[in-house]
C-alpha cells in the first residue's frame, strides 16, 4: 500500500448506481447506514455515520429510523439491537463475526467468572450479546479507563476478552483486574522488527497504536487510543507523518481529516495483498450486499428477549458514563 490514500474514492459506474438505489430505499424505509471505520471505502461512503464502537452505539441509542442497517461485524449489530429493540436492525453479511468475540465462549466464561463471585465484570463492547448479559458493565476502547475508573479501587474486576487491552489498562489506571485469555487476531498480527525497519525509513514518522495491539507494540508507540482516538491525535499533533497500527480501513477517514499528511499503515508479520492489517470479516461486507439486505430487509438481528433484558443493563450503564 502506498503513503497516500485514496480520499478522493470514485466509485465505480456499478457502484454508483448501486448508491442512488439505497439512497432511494433508505427514503423508502426510513433506514440510517451505520459503518464503522475497518469497512471498505466504498461502504464508508454511503454511510450516514462513521464511527468507532462508542460512537457508533450512541448514534443507534438515538436514531429515529425504524431501520437501523449496520455495516460492521456481528456483535455491532446485536448491540444495536438491544439497545433498539423495537427497531429492525439488519447487517450486510450475518457471517461477519469478530475474532476477538469468539474468543470468548459463553459458557467456558460463565464458569470462569462463578470462580471469582466477589468480582465486577466489565466486558469490552467486542463480544456476543450472551457474554454482554453476564456483565456488570460495558466499555469500549473509547472510554474503557473511565469505566475502570468508576469501580471503587478496593472492588476487584474481572475484564474481558481482550487481555492485550486489559494489560494496557492495568497500566494506565494501576488496577490488577482479571484478565480473559483473548485476543484480535488483526491486532496481534503487527510486526515490531518491520515496525521499526518502517520508521527507520521515515524518521520523522510517529508511530501510534490501537491499545489491542501486542504490548511489545505499545511500548514503542508515541499514542495508544482507540479508533476515534487516533484520529483526533493525528488532526491534533504537530507532526506531518504516522506509522498507524490498526486495521487499515481506519486510513480512508483519517486522510480525509489531514489530506496533507502522510498516513503509513503499519506491517505485519505475514505478507498479504496490502502489507498491512485487516480484518477478513469487515471485509465481508460489500456494497452490494448492503444494497440487497436493505432491500430485501434481511439478513435480520434479533437477540432472545431474556439476553436483551439482561445485555441492556450494563450497557447502559457504559452510555451513561460516557454521556
Amino acid at each position: 500500500m502506498s503513503d497516500q490514500i485514496n480520499i478522493e474514492y470514485k466509485e465505480t459506474e456499478k457502484e454508483a448506481e448501486l448508491f442512488d438505489k439505497i439512497i432511494q430505499l433508505k427514503k423508502e424505509k426510513n433506514a440510517i447506514i451505520l459503518a464503522h471505520f475497518y469497512q471498505e471505502p466504498v461502504i464508508q461512503k454511503i454511510a450516514d455515520f462513521v464511527g468507532d464502537s462508542l460512537g457508533l452505539s450512541q448514534q443507534a441509542e438515538k436514531t429515529e429510523a425504524d431501520v437501523i442497517v449496520f455495516a460492521g461485524v456481528h456483535f455491532m449489530g446485536e448491540t444495536a439491537k438491544i439497545i433498539n429493540p423495537a427497531k429492525k436492525v439488519i447487517i450486510p453479511d450475518l457471517d461477519a463475526s469478530c475474532s476477538l468475540a469468539e474468543s470468548c465462549p459463553t459458557d467456558t466464561f460463565k464458569k470462569f467468572i462463578d470462580q471469582h463471585p466477589d468480582h465486577i465484570v466489565i466486558t469490552y463492547i467486542n463480544c456476543s450479546a450472551e457474554i454482554k448479559a453476564l456483565s456488570d458493565i460495558v466499555c469500549t476502547s473509547s472510554n474503557a479507563e473511565k469505566v475502570i475508573e468508576s469501580v471503587p479501587k478496593d472492588k476487584p474486576i474481572i475484564f474481558a476478552p481482550d487481555k492485550n487491552l486489559g494489560n494496557y489498562l492495568n497500566e494506565k489506571t494501576g488496577r490488577n483486574m482479571l484478565l480473559w485469555d483473548g485476543v484480535c487476531i488483526v491486532h496481534e498480527a503487527f510486526a515490531v522488527d518491520k515496525i521499526i525497519q518502517l520508521y527507520n525509513d521515515h524518521p520523522e514518522a510517529k508511530f501510534i497504536a490501537h491499545p489491542e495491539s501486542n504490548p511489545e507494540i505499545l511500548k514503542i508507540a508515541s499514542y495508544i487510543g482507540s479508533t476515534s482516538g487516533m484520529i483526533n491525535h493525528v488532526k491534533e499533533s504537530p507532526f506531518e507523518q504516522f506509522i498507524v497500527a490498526t486495521e487499515a480501513g481506519i486510513l480512508y477517514q483519517m486522510q480525509k481529516e489531514v489530506p496533507n499528511k502522510t498516513l503509513i499503515p503499519a506491517p505485519v508479520e505475514e505478507d498479504n495483498t496490502c502489507a498491512c492489517s485487516e480484518c477478513a470479516f469487515m471485509k465481508m461486507n460489500t456494497l452490494e450486499k448492503l444494497y440487497l439486505c436493505l432491500k430485501n430487509e434481511s439478513p435480520e438481528i434479533n437477540v432472545p428477549l431474556k439476553i436483551r433484558e439482561e445485555a441492556i443493563i450494563p450497557i447502559k450503564r457504559m452510555l451513561a458514563l460516557s454521556n
